[in-house]
């Protein structure tokens, strides 16, 4: 196993003057930035982290890393210590599992829509998810008016199968459901 130390990883000398080209340099300027170490386990949990376009579990992201990279446990510490300098966002399925997503440039945060009873996930549109993002913020706005500190929020969306491809299924028998169908009605989010 890799100890947590400081690498010589060549993004490891980054100089905060220097505008970083890849993701992941980006990341560890962010890391340097927020006076953290840059080590390999982090290096390899960020490798994992933007490879990926959708939350991860913990479990998935210790998965995704070379072997004797690190333990479960360094997962766990290094996305907690990610969490907090904004790097990833923290995500919940709905059987209340965390799922972590990574955060580069500060960008708006994207709302998914998760299905129960496949664990697909998808990103909201962009429409609803404008629209949701302009009214939490406003929420954000009028409890730090009052007072309060380091509000945050965490929106999600859960879903159940699909009617149409249950109806389908239902007459035609699921074998004969047309793939075109069945993707269009996996992927689609009905908008309210």
């Amino acid at each position: 196993m890799i100890a947590s130390t400081q690498t010589n990883h060549p993004i490891a000398s980054l100089s905060s003057d220097r505008n970083p080209q890849t993701p992941i340099d980006f990341a560890c300027s962010r890391l340097k930035a927020s006076g953290l170490r840059i080590t390999q386990p982090r290096i390899a949990i960020l490798s994992s982290l933007i490879q990926r376009s959708m939350p991860a579990s913990i479990e998935q992201i210790h998965g995704d890393l070379p072997p004797d990279t690190c333990d479960l446990v360094t997962v766990y510490r290094c996305l907690a210590v990610f969490q907090e300098i904004g790097l990833v966002r923290l995500s919940y399925f709905h059987n209340g599992t965390s799922a972590y997503q990574i955060t580069l440039n500060n960008e708006e945060p994207p709302y998914h829509v998760i299905c129960k009873d496949t664990g697909k996930i998808e990103e909201l549109d962009a429409a609803n998810a404008a629209e949701l993002r302009a009214v939490l913020g406003r929420i954000e706005e009028s409890l730090r008016a009052r007072g309060h500190e380091s509000v945050s929020h965490i929106a999600e969306f859960f879903i159940g199968k699909s009617k149409l491809a249950e109806e389908m299924a239902g007459r035609r028998g699921a074998a004969e459901v047309p793939q075109a169908i069945q993707q269009r009605s996996q992927s689609s989010v009905p908008v309210p």
